[in-house]
């Protein structure tokens, strides 16, 4: 397979990717919520497409990526209240919205670039586009697909699947929803219970709030990516990203808004990762295993027996096609941290392997099976990015790559070029596209910078009188080696044994 082909959710098939300017391309990918703190469930997506713009860069292409902030609105079309999550966060640590904003974005890159994922080209946010949504909304009320009700300004979905194949990507029927839709705050306002949200009125007791043509408000959850995607990408663009989860009501409601407001559909290619479950069971509050990433890295969680290092849980989540589920227990882990040092051995070794000088091969059939196993690793990321695949066949290398370091194999049973092909490959597709990087190099290099970091939140928590999140982090850190000490300046100090 010498060209790429992306599994296109939309369509439901492989296709090959063609980019709609030549030499560039463009990836929309749903960023987080920055209402509380970052967790496992968020790993998986910016880690996987973290690895597509980068394997998209190593084609040769100049990619833009796009991945926002939700800091305003985020209307629960699947709760009971319809509520501005960051708002109402906010109320409850005493922060104002944006400082809570700020602390959980902050968190959240903290844990992007522990993960070793680059940095998006542009992070727009909900906040800083509030005029383009209200643009949006102006031309899809002009266009007679929304309506206005006492403020708020809903989305007529009805009409629009008269007109459109409403409900493609997810595979919804209109009219199953219509008849299962919960009752939802406002609901009566709406002329039919599948219509969502793209403006909501606020309440007097609403502290984020912005003026528009209906009145003080904020915006739908939907809206914003509609808005923001084609401010950077255009009106149309070659790849939107996002968790499974997101394909009904989110990645549905941007296709209806962007194709009334633009006359045609928005993306050409829809990418989803599937999700992640712990220990057989589907994350979720009432089985307390919402995982956060600061838990994870610490061990700081009842679920978890040890702490995990970001190396070992992004290698872990490459393991897996990104399109299969994906189960995370303390075993899986923990084998997949001794598989990650057994690779990175290799590779340490391959580093310093010379070939004798003979560039014929003493065993060509070994030769030609390294060959075989290097040159696959393009065919597999060009089959909808298989990282699994890619994995697997750097594992079968390393028998030999070891073999010839214990003399096992004679150090002229390959090539010149082979080996210098394999060190091209572990060097392109280890290191390049899938990001990895030594255990060491981090556990060391950044502890003062995860520190600092832990300092910080504990400084909140004890300005906020949360005394029992402050002393908490203070003896996990003294269980860990680490005495924190509170000095007379306000400042604090630490000492690690």
């Amino acid at each position: 397979m010498s060209q790429f082909h992306i599994y296109n959710s939309y369509t439901r098939q492989k296709e090959q990717f063609e980019s709609i300017t030549p030499g560039h391309a463009g990836l929309y990918v749903c960023g987080p919520t920055v209402s509380g703190e970052s967790h496992l469930g968020h790993a998986r997506p910016y880690i996987t497409f973290d690895v597509l713009q980068r394997y998209l860069k190593h084609l040769g292409y100049k990619v833009r990526y796009v991945r926002n902030v939700t800091d305003a609105g985020h209307f629960e079309e699947e709760g009971r209240v319809a509520e501005d999550k960051v708002s109402e966060k906010a109320l409850l640590e005493k922060l104002e919205p944006m400082e809570l904003v700020h602390k959980y974005t902050s968190l959240f890159h903290h844990g992007m670039r522990l993960f070793n994922c680059e940095e998006p080209s542009i992070e727009p946010t909900a906040t800083g586009h509030i005029v383009e949504q209200i643009s949006m909304i102006e031309t899809i009320i002009g266009k007679g697909y929304a309506y206005e009700v006492n403020g708020s300004v809903y989305f007529d979905v009805a009409k629009y699947a008269a007109a459109y194949p409403y409900g493609k990507l997810s595979g919804r029927v209109l009219e199953d929803q219509l008849e299962t839709t919960r009752e939802l705050d406002g609901q009566d306002e709406k002329r039919n219970k599948a219509d969502f949200a793209l403006w909501k009125s606020a309440p007097p007791q609403h502290i984020m709030r912005w003026k528009s043509p209906w009145g003080e408000g904020f915006p739908g959850w939907h809206i914003e990516c509609s808005a923001m995607s084609s401010k950077y990408l255009g009106v149309t663009f070659d790849i939107h990203g996002g968790g499974m989860d997101l394909q009904f009501p989110h990645h549905e409601s941007e296709i209806a808004q962007s194709t009334v407001a633009h006359g045609h559909a928005p993306v050409r290619y829809w990418m989803h990762n599937n999700m992640i479950t712990i220990n057989g069971k589907k994350m979720g509050k009432s089985y307390n295993n919402v995982i956060k990433l600061s838990e994870l890295f610490s061990g700081g969680h009842p679920l978890l027996a040890q702490p995990y290092h970001p190396m070992v849980v992004r290698f872990y989540i490459l393991q897996t096609h990104y399109r299969s589920t994906l189960d995370f227990s303390n075993e899986a882990l923990q084998a997949a941290e001794r598989a990650f040092r057994r690779l990175w051995e290799a590779w340490e070794v391959l580093q310093k392997l010379d070939h004798p000088g003979n560039a014929a091969a003493g065993d060509k059939e070994l030769d030609g099976k390294v060959t075989a196993w290097c040159n696959e690793c393009a065919d597999f990321m060009n089959d909808d990015m298989n990282t699994a695949r890619v994995l697997a066949n750097l594992f079968e290398t390393a028998p030999v790559i070891n073999g010839i370091k214990g003399g096992q194999i004679k150090t002229d049973a390959l090539s010149a070029a082979t080996i210098n092909l394999l060190k091209e490959t572990f060097q392109t597709y280890l290191l390049e596209i899938l990001g990895m990087q030594p255990l060491q190099t981090q556990s060391t290099g950044k502890l003062d910078e995860v520190l600092s970091l832990l300092i910080e939140i504990r400084k909140e928590a004890k300005k906020r009188k949360d005394f029992t999140t402050s002393d908490q982090i203070r003896d996990k850190l003294a269980q860990a080696g680490i005495q924190l000490k509170d000095e007379k300046d306000g400042s604090v100090s630490y000492t690690v044994s």
